[in-house]
């Protein structure tokens, strides 16, 4: 018996420099593609039934537990698109492998990248491709299942090779200068991120001038290092990730862990650092002149207790530089 090939669907992480919290509701935010983190999907049909088998389960997708929930969304969401499954409540006729290096809960949009890479690579299998704006439904159906009211930043970046600016639920290319470099950080806890955008919900019902406030003071900063990224003034959009960090700080959404690592980078001579993703956990995004800054401050970040860096350049282009 022949087995009918495998369809292959990729994606990588990303990092938001600026625009965290405040993109949920509406203000812009700027985020970088990290290609030093892949997932990659295979699809295959079958005869009958539905397999799946990632790092977190492998086994029938029937009665796949809650971990994989979001996984088990995007499949369904690329099968009832390709026409497959009528009601878009069952699942058969595929088996799928994902193999992930994205640390899942850091804020480096895990479930995003997992989710582009598997609708690829089902439509793939079934011999389609979905068109962008199904596609990024079908991821859209998977990170709902994953974070409840997600953004669309994630979707987005995950699947571009060039940095993003977001703004009212569209991408568009970001403009960028020729220089600089960052690095992310790796606090070694996960990132709370449902609860964090909760509490930010919660903060804002009990104090919704001084929220309203601060996400108008967060999508100043994000438009304004919009243009400074074009004119490669790498100091004023350090200033503004600093300024942002105190002001995600002030909504509840940092943590000792965190700020711990933001100190580190800029005793090492960080232009600019600050919390990336949701928080309380996570990552820490942090601004290099060069690259040859930005491996001695990764150096000094692992030393401070980071179990891992990447660092990208900023160029017009995501590329990898070490991780």
């Amino acid at each position: 018996m022949t087995l009918a090939p495998y369809g292959i669907g990729s994606a990588c992480a990303k990092a938001i420099l600026l625009g965290e919290h405040s993109v949920v509701y509406g203000a812009p935010a700027i985020a970088l593609p990290v290609p030093a983190l892949t997932v990659r999907a295979r699809a295959r049909r079958v005869a009958d039934g539905a397999r799946l088998a990632t790092g977190l389960y492998d086994g029938p997708v029937m009665g796949a537990p809650p971990a994989v929930a979001s996984t088990v969304a995007a499949v369904r969401a690329t099968l009832t698109a390709l026409g497959e499954v009528a009601d878009g409540t069952g699942l058969d006729g595929v088996d799928l492998h994902v193999d992930s290096a994205i640390p899942a809960g850091r804020g480096l949009g895990s479930s995003a990248a997992v989710a582009a890479a598997v609708s690829d690579a089902v439509a793939a299998a079934f011999g389609a491709r979905l068109g962008p704006e199904a596609r990024h439904h079908a991821v859209m159906e998977s990170e709902r299942v994953a974070h409840g009211t997600p953004s669309g930043l994630d979707a987005r970046t995950v699947v571009s090779t060039r940095p993003v600016w977001f703004h009212g639920g569209v991408a568009d290319d970001l403009p960028m200068g020729t220089r600089g470099a960052v690095i992310l950080a790796d606090t070694g806890s996960a990132a709370a991120t449902l609860d964090a955008v909760a509490g930010v919900r919660v903060l804002r019902e009990k104090a919704p001038r001084v929220v309203d406030a601060t996400i108008d003071a967060l999508a100043v900063l994000t438009t304004g290092a919009r243009d400074h990224l074009a004119a490669d003034d790498l100091d004023a959009v350090g200033a503004a990730m600093n300024e942002a960090h105190h002001l995600l700080t002030t909504l509840a959404v940092s943590s000792p862990a965190l700020d711990h690592l933001v100190r580190h980078a800029r005793r090492a001579g960080a232009l600019g650092a600050k919390l990336t993703g949701g928080g309380r956990g996570g990552c820490v995004i942090a601004l290099a002149d060069d690259v040859e800054a930005a491996e001695r401050i990764a150096a000094r970040l692992r030393a401070a207790g980071s179990p891992a860096t990447w660092t990208v350049a900023l160029t017009a282009r995501a590329q990898v530089i070490a991780a």
